[in-house]
């Protein structure tokens, strides 16, 4: 049975007080047309986790839609920081639990697994351990076996992990090509799985090279067939981040007011992504960002 369906079903799945496990990084692979739909459908009190937050982060955080926000540092490259993200911790609007990028890894890794904790060491000594006792999610022991003392970091199982890949059968088996980050940690832990993909392709396609499969079908509950998902971020092999756009976003993040406008112009005042996509410049904008068959980018 097919698991294809739109964009606004897919982001129906999550309900308010779930947590949500982002693919991308910084720049690259963000899942922001998944981020809008929610927006539009005024989703709340969500947990994020992303080993590297990034625009699809950022947004939903400064739309309210984030109670709790679980990351590994992150910016918008070289175009700016993520205002939004700082300043709600700034207010405090949000809560935060902040580790090395690693060490959300090594957490995905052990809901993976169905282990309760991951043992790590890269942490200790660090002030980022002092700020995360208050959490509950860390702990130290000595190591049984040699003595060392270790830290525990305790498994992360998100109930949906959102992957942006590059294409998708309608079973939900996905590639993602390019550096892989977390994703497939993330999906590994994750409850569910929503893949948002480039291309809808034959399965046929995808068992040719089935060690290119990076997330297994039976693990996914819906799949969503969408071209440029990812604007104005970067999908590899398929198109390049939009600089002008992301300038855009960036101005519009330093003000409240600014910000509030760009969400009404881009997120909350258009019907559906194609609309948004017709009201970043459309197919001539589109086009100029088509990925250089050599490079990837």
């Amino acid at each position: 049975m097919t698991k294809v369906m739109s964009l606004h079903d897919a982001a129906a799945l999550v309900k308010d007080g779930d947590h949500v496990g982002l693919s991308g990084f910084a720049i690259s692979r963000n899942a922001v047309a998944f981020s809008h739909e929610l927006i539009r459908q005024g989703r709340r009190n969500l947990t994020i986790s992303q080993a590297i937050v990034g625009l699809d982060a950022d947004i939903l955080v400064g739309a309210g839609c984030v109670k709790h926000l679980i990351y590994g540092g992150g910016s918008l490259d070289r175009f700016g920081l993520v205002e939004q993200i700082n300043r709600a911790y700034e207010q405090k609007r949000i809560s935060t639990e902040s580790y090395s990028s690693l060490a959300v890894c090594f957490r995905y890794l052990a809901g993976a697994l169905g282990v309760p904790f991951m043992p790590i060491k890269s942490l200790l000594g660090s002030e980022i351990v002092e700020r995360l006792r208050e959490s509950g999610n860390v702990r130290e022991m000595e190591d049984p076996f040699g003595g060392e003392k270790v830290l525990l970091l305790k498994a992360l199982q998100p109930d949906f992990s959102v992957v942006q890949a590059q294409m998708a059968d309608e079973q939900g088996n996905a590639r993602v090509l390019g550096p892989l980050w977390d994703s497939k940690e993330a999906a590994r832990a994750a409850s569910k799985v929503i893949i948002i993909a480039e291309q809808l392709v034959p399965t046929e396609v995808i068992r040719q090279q089935p060690e290119l499969t990076t997330v297994d079908g039976f693990r996914v509950a819906a799949v969503v067939p969408l071209t440029y998902g990812a604007h104005p971020t970067a999908l590899y092999r398929c198109y390049d981040y939009d600089s002008d756009h992301l300038r855009a976003y960036v101005a519009a993040s330093r003000k409240p007011d600014d910000y509030r406008a760009y969400l009404e112009n881009y997120v909350l005042g258009v019907k559906d992504h194609f609309e948004y996509l017709e009201k970043v410049g459309g197919v001539q904008k589109l086009a100029s960002l088509k990925a250089d068959a050599l490079y990837g980018y």
